[in-house]
């Protein structure tokens, strides 16, 4: 890891690590859906486009295992998350709002439920 460039070793050139306890990359530019990514020396195709600032798992996390960004947890793996597969919110889950979205934010301070 480089920590000056923010580079991890066997890692894409796309990809950031923003501190050395991060579980998770951070995407500095647009992937799409088929290209290649190198994570932790293991290529990974991705099934899915993510875009610049969205993160992929580092390693393996587990169900219910912190997911970590800057150093802290963000939030918690809703199911169990692959190595390099796309983090947000279809496998993590807010440890801190009962929201996971500001869609699901704004309804729930207008009392509405989610459709």
């Amino acid at each position: 890891y480089d920590g000056a460039a923010g580079k991890m070793k066997g890692a894409d050139d796309r990809l950031i690590l923003l501190d050395d306890e991060d579980n998770v990359l951070v995407a500095r530019a647009g992937i799409y859906a088929g290209e290649t990514v190198r994570v932790g020396g293991r290529d990974v195709v991705m099934p899915v486009t993510i875009g610049m600032g969205h993160k992929l798992a580092r390693h393996a996390i587990g169900a219910g295992q912190p997911v970590v960004k800057f150093g802290a947890i963000i939030g918690s793996a809703s199911r169990d998350i692959t190595q390099g597969e796309h983090v947000h919110l279809q496998n993590v889950k807010s440890n801190y709002t009962a929201t996971h979205s500001l869609e699901e934010a704004k309804a729930a301070a207008a009392g509405e439920e989610k459709a």
